[in-house]
């Protein structure tokens, strides 16, 4: 069982997404959140495994006409987004960066090449600011990396 801070954390992180995407939104109107049914489409239209379901927080459509739908029209144009955001102040955003991801993001991002993209979004008052990278760029700046493993145990079975 997980512990309460480990609760409290989480909700943390949440909040902290939910300001990023309400700053993002307001930049730039071509960052569309999508609805459960839109998302399940566009994964549809990109023939994606229903895996890959979570490997994006939203999408970034340039001189998107309308917000709340997609069409095949777009699909030239859409580019899968992966939020990290962080209150940390970064002067030369996204540099100083640290982050946690997914196999899941990182293979979607393989996948896709120039369509995926991560966001680095700072909120701090003093650097508030984003950054996208395709995978080439973000590899560039890696500076380590390691592989943590998330394991679920069973639940132990009454007999």
């Amino acid at each position: 069982m997980a512990s309460p801070q480990s609760y409290i954390l989480t909700r943390s992180n949440n909040t902290t997404e939910k300001e990023a995407l309400s700053y993002l939104i307001s930049q730039d109107s071509d960052f569309i959140l999508l609805d459960k049914e839109s998302r399940i489409k566009l994964m549809s239209m990109f023939n994606l495994n229903s895996s890959f379901y979570r490997a994006f927080d939203l999408i970034y459509i340039k001189n998107s006409k309308d917000n709340n739908s997609i069409t095949i029209d777009d699909i030239d144009n859409i580019i899968f987004v992966e939020l990290k955001t962080t209150k940390k102040y970064l002067p030369n955003n996204p540099h100083g960066f640290f982050f946690g991801a997914t196999k899941n993001e990182f293979d979607l991002a393989e996948k896709l090449g120039e369509k995926y993209k991560f966001c680095f979004v700072s909120l701090h008052e003093n650097s508030l600011s984003y950054s996208l990278l395709t995978i080439p760029e973000l590899e560039d700046m890696i500076k380590t990396k390691r592989i943590q493993y998330q394991i679920n145990l069973r639940t132990k079975i009454a007999q």
